[in-house]
């Protein structure tokens, strides 16, 4: 077996057993989001409970709460007009960079 067929062999295990062994390991954890931390952190300051300085555009627009799959789909939309932006400009600089080569 080649040494980069070693490497990539390794590499993969590494990646599964960061994947999966966190799921066996940590047992009854509570995990929180951001937001219910900073609310937190501005209770135990100030004293008082955190009150919002205004209501999310959609949610007043539609009058509720959106349902978790729409807010699914909107941060899946989101990461994926990012992704292609990110690619765009990695292509763009890799495309660049080979015909600026090819010219000279």
């Amino acid at each position: 077996m080649s040494k980069n067929k070693k490497t990539l062999l390794i590499s993969l295990v590494l990646v599964v057993l960061m994947a999966f062994l966190p799921l066996f390991l940590v047992k009854d954890a509570e995990f929180g989001g951001s937001d219910d931390a900073g609310s937190q952190m501005v209770e135990e300051i100030r004293g008082e409970a955190y009150e919002p300085w205004f209501a999310p555009v959609l949610e007043t627009a539609l009058g509720g709460e959106l349902p978790g799959e729409v807010e699914s789909l909107l941060f899946c939309i989101q990461t994926g007009i990012g992704v292609g932006v990110i690619a765009y400009c990695f292509g763009y600089l890799v495309a660049r960079k080979k015909y600026k080569r090819d010219d000279d």
